[in-house]
Order: structure tokens, then sequence, then C-alpha cells
């Protein structure tokens, strides 16, 4: 089969559409890749395509929720003015007549906050100077060289284009394949290029870009800076989806710039940026009350930029943070949490705490429940050890009376493992996230015991949340689980050992049952638990502090002495 247009999702304009978008068009969807990996990061969000090649558009059609075969020089999309969050123009403008009016045409329909968003080819690429010298300039089907391209841009044509279309150019990112290629042809153009005054370094800037991506919007959006001090590995998991995830979400909101690092110190504004509000997020960073913690809080209260200590967990499961008078929560502007019961917890010692629950970034496509298949229960975590031992041996008595229709799959937990007295069972060690992600997604079932403990009620429910995702039946504990999922419909509360037995045989005598849970609980997630959903909510507590931030100045310093 060759190229199709729009087969493959275009991962640089995915990246910056508004993760909280309720409209999108794509102008020339193609098979509509782009807008069914978004429908995955944003599955609230309506989806609509300009297509007007019929078996591009048959493909894109089941990603959609509605496909326009207009030709768009001729007349826009029926789409009423100020309705939509974002265009995508990718790979399109470059195939059209008169870009120009259809910019101008389209820009309107854009919501007030909403953005436009455009991939084209540079006209500056190296390849063209390349193959002009050669004497070896020919078009081809597709890619830089298509033959139905009309028009060509450089970063200075389409910024120009973008403004006089009404909008303003926000930003603009080269799109770069193959580099050493680039940078040997410029290595060997070098002496014709200073002859001719041209620095081979500002030229290679320039040619080195296979396509420009651009983002411009209606109106200048609000600028903030967000940096990040993430935790290090072997925990970089709890980094990915407390921080990570959620910044790459606020970085797809115009405006918004992040930076995250493990060793990240204070934020550093890129050139240009020096007066932007920011915001220093540091997660489970201990200061103690002593020089060094308060040294580290005097150097970011002077770099003007809002700190924000990121928490998820128990305080008392740190001795060290008593001792310290809890300075990590008081000598803070903020304080963000994953649940209200940590949030009130860590309110004795600092008022201004946000609450921003545990989502997925994705909602993946389910492999699991396959045809005739045996049925396998996931069990992954890490300090849960005690809390699976007292069920081990309702699971050691289901598995035997499976006889080989029921499997488990334990991530990281040697003991528990060790501990299972069946041959159908496999081990992961520790892990990174998407191969722990990986192993939970090929499970139909997840144990997710928790016994009932204040180090418990502080977590969250995340392991439920990332196992509905994947179109598991959860079998977890009324401890913090009973609390987000919805006992035989969106999940099944296990009680007791006793219980957990009855369930699980209950589930092999009825697998149909425990997919139509799962399929429940896929659709809670849909609806409320995306981190998409929260960006904006992020994007608006940091600003208000960025706003109040003399205010939580004194504030911290009154509670630091």
């Amino acid at each position: 089969m060759g190229f199709v247009y729009g087969s493959s999702p275009n991962p640089d304009l995915l990246a910056r559409i508004p993760r909280d978008a309720r409209r999108v068009l794509d102008v020339g969807c193609g098979a509509g890749a782009t807008l069914a990996a978004y429908r995955r990061l944003n599955p609230r969000a309506t989806l609509l395509g300009v297509e007007p090649d019929a078996a591009l558009a048959a493909a894109a059609a089941p990603a959609l929720d509605g496909l326009f075969a207009t030709d768009i020089e001729a007349a826009p999309p029926p789409v009423e003015p100020g309705t939509l969050d974002a265009i995508l123009f990718g790979d399109v403008l470059e195939h059209l007549r008169d870009p120009w009016t259809v910019l101008a045409r389209m820009a309107p329909l854009l919501s007030e906050d909403g953005v436009l968003l455009a991939c084209v080819p540079n006209v500056e690429h190296w390849s063209f100077v390349a193959r002009l010298l050669a004497g070896s300039f020919d078009y081809e089907p597709h890619g830089l060289f298509d033959r139905t391209h009309l028009r060509w841009f450089t970063p200075r044509m389409m910024h120009r284009a973008l403004a006089e279309a009404g909008l303003h150019p926000l930003e603009v990112a080269p799109r770069i394949f193959a580099p050493e290629q680039g940078e040997a042809f410029a290595a060997a153009l070098a002496p014709g290029l200073e002859a001719l005054g041209i620095a081979p370094a500002e030229w290679l800037a320039r040619a080195q870009p296979l396509q420009w991506v651009w983002r411009a919007a209606r109106r200048p959006p609000r600028p903030l800076l967000v940096a990040a001090r993430t935790l290090p590995d072997p925990v970089a998991a709890m980094a990915e989806v407390r921080v990570l995830q959620p910044l790459r979400d606020l970085a797809s909101l115009p405006g918004v710039s992040i930076q995250a690092a493990p060793d990240l110190d204070l934020p550093a504004p890129p050139p240009g940026m020096e007066a932007v509000p920011r915001v220093l997020l540091v997660q489970r960073m201990y200061l103690p009350d002593a020089p060094a913690g308060h040294e580290f809080v005097a150097r970011a209260r002077a770099s003007g930029a809002v700190l924000v200590q990121e928490f998820d967990d128990d305080p008392d499961r740190w001795p060290a943070l008593a001792e310290s008078g809890q300075f990590s929560f008081r000598a803070v502007h903020a304080v963000q949490a994953s649940t209200p019961a940590l949030a009130a917890e860590l309110r004795q010692w600092n008022p201004e705490v946000a609450v921003f629950p545990n989502g997925v970034a994705e909602l993946p496509d389910p492999v699991n429940f396959q045809d005739d298949a045996p049925l396998t229960l996931f069990f992954g975590a890490l300090n849960r050890t005690a809390d699976a031992a007292p069920f081990l041996q309702a699971l050691n008595q289901a598995l035997a009376e499976a006889a080989g229709r029921l499997r488990i799959a334990v991530v990281n937990d040697c003991e528990v493992f060790a501990a299972l007295e069946t041959p159908h069972k496999t081990y992961t060690p520790g892990c990174d996230y998407a191969t722990y992600r990986g192993v939970m997604a090929g499970c139909e079932l997840a144990f997710l015991p928790l016994a009932d403990t204040r180090f418990n009620r502080m977590k969250s429910d995340l392991k439920a949340v990332e196992a509905a995702s994947h179109r598991l039946c959860c079998l977890a504990s009324p401890t913090v689980y009973a609390e987000s999922l919805e006992d035989g419909r969106t999940g099944l509360i296990a009680e007791d050992p006793g219980h957990l037995l009855a369930l699980l045989r209950a589930i092999l005598a009825n697998p149909p049952a425990a997919r139509r849970i799962a399929e429940a609980a896929r659709d809670w997630v849909r609806a409320e638990r995306m981190t998409a959903y929260q960006a904006r909510r992020r994007l608006d507590w940091y600003r208000d502090l960025w706003d109040r931030r003399a205010a939580l100045d004194a504030a911290l310093a009154a509670r630091i002495g």
C-alpha cells in the first residue's frame, strides 16, 4: 500500500492542540490519524474534519464527529464563527492556490482563546540547495517535493500570512529529520557560505528544518512559565503521573512554557521572557528548617517565582518532615495534592492547597478480553506486600480451582510472587511506567488491596483509574476505592479474603459480567478522569497564585519567621 495522507498522526501538531478543546477542525484531515490520536487524550471533544477525497474521508469518518467534503478554497465549512478551539492545517496550505485568503476566511471561526496550527514545508531546507546544485531537482509523489505543492513558505513569509489573517503568531517550531545529513552538507558548503557573508551556523538553523509548525491565536495569551523539579529514578513513574503528564497538558495551552528535570533548581526564562510570570513546582522536596532549606527558599523568592510543593503521600511517613516543623509545607507559597483527605492534613501548615486528582493522559485502545482466553489478574505495586498478605490463601485457592483459566501477573512485589502457589504466574521486576502499563494492558482483572491504615487512607485511587483505562475489572479494597468505584457497576469491592474468593469464582463462571464492569469503568475514566480535563483549572490556579504573589509571599515570610 502506498503513502496515505493522514494515516499517521503529526506529533508536533498533536502536542499543540489545547488538551481541553471543545471543538477541533482538521482541514485536510486525510485518514484522520491526528484527530484519532487526540480523541485518546480528550474523549469529550467534538472532532470535525474537512476532506474532499472520498476514500480518505471514509477512512477518517470513524474517528470524527463530523466530516465535510468542502472545497476549502471555495467556501469555509458550515461551522458557526467563534466556535472552534483549534483549527489544524497539517501539510495543507502548500497545496492551495490562495492560502492567504483561506487563512483570513477561517480565522473568524476560532473561539476567543482558540488557536490555529499549521505545519508547512520549509523552502529553505538544505535538500533544495543540494538538488539545485547537483542539477537534479524534480517533483516526487509526496514529501517535500510533492508534485501537488503550489506554494512555498519561509518563516518570515508565514509570519506575515498569519498576521495578515488577523492572527497573532505565538510560536514556530522546527521539525528536523536526519540532522546529521544537514550538518554534513552545511560543513561542505561552509567556504562558499562564508564567501557570501553568510554564517554557516545561522544558515544551518534555517536549512535544517524540513517543516515548520506554527501556532497562532486570535489574541495574545497571558504568558506563564511552569518549571518543575521532579523526583528522580527509581520513582520516575510518580513524576510522570503527578508532574510530567500535567505539564504536557499545560504546554498545549497557548502562552504556557514548561521546564522539568530532577536537578532543576530555579526556573530559567528563555531569552526575552525574563519578565514572564513563573511557577517553580518542587515534587516531594524535603526542605530542612536549617540554613540549606532557608537558602533555597530565599533564592526561590528572590527569583520572583511562585514556589509550589507537589505532595501526594502521607507526610507522617517521613519523620524528618515533622522534625523540621513541617518546614517543607510552611516555606512554600502553595501546595498541590492528590486527594481531599491529604489536602485537609496539609492545610494545618499551609492554607493554600489545591487538589488535582490523579488521572491518565491517554485512553488506550483495549487489547484484553480475547475470546476463550484465560483471565489474567494484575497485581503491581510498591509497598503493598502487607496489604496483600491476608488475601494470599484466597488467591491460591482461586488459582488452583481455575486450573489454568485464571492467571496472575505480578509487577515488582517478589514476595507476593513467591507466595503464589501456581505455575500460572508471571513476574516483572520494578520497571518504567510504560512497561508497567503494558503489563496491565494484557490483563482482564486487577487486584487492588489496601488495608485500613492512616497511610493508606491518604493514598489516591490511581491504580483503579489506570486499570479501568485499560478496561480491567477491579477487585479492590473498600479503603480508598469504595469512594471511586461503584460496587457491581464500575468495580467490585472485596470486603475480606472470603469475599475476594467468591468474587473470583463468580467471574470465572461468567467472564462477560466482568467485561461489562470493565467497560463501565473505562467509561467512567473517559468521562471524569483524564488529565486533559484538569489543564485549564491548573492554569487558572497557577495564574491566580501569581496574581496574589505579594500576599502569598508575606504569608510565607510570617510562617517561617
